[in-house]
């Protein structure tokens, strides 16, 4: 499993998880598309934009491999904002490939693409010490 180093394990002072420390020994997590409904908490939302500011700070408009980053997480964005960027694509591979939907992004987080400073990390937060 991919570990993307320098990519934030949390967002800031919360417990919604970026990225997850080792691999799971009965195989990757499924990515699904999770439903986001209008009247999700606005913590639910701060960690979508999180997220999202995250993997376009780390990957931009390029294709990247799932690795480490959490399956629970991507699935929020996953069908929408994040898509497969291989066929066929296999939602419970480590190596899968996904890549950011530039427009559908932009028009869901315009927070992120407006302002990215906004989403500042601490070096602190990135899971690089974990083996």
């Amino acid at each position: 499993m991919l570990k993307h180093r320098g990519f934030p394990g949390r967002l800031p002072s919360t417990d919604y998880q970026f990225t997850i420390r080792r691999a799971n020994k009965k195989g990757a997590t499924k990515i699904i598309k999770r439903e986001r409904f209008a009247d999700r908490a606005s913590n639910d939302r701060k960690a979508d934009a999180g997220f999202m500011a995250a993997l376009w700070a780390q990957f931009g408009e390029e294709p990247f491999e799932r690795g480490n980053l959490d399956a629970g997480r991507i699935s929020w964005l996953f069908g929408r904002e994040v898509v497969a960027a291989e066929d066929p694509f296999d939602p419970e591979s480590y190596e899968a490939l996904l890549r950011i939907d530039v427009k559908r992004a932009e028009a869901a987080f315009p927070e992120v693409f407006a302002n990215p400073a906004s989403f500042v990390f601490d070096e602190d937060d990135d899971d690089e010490d974990w083996a």
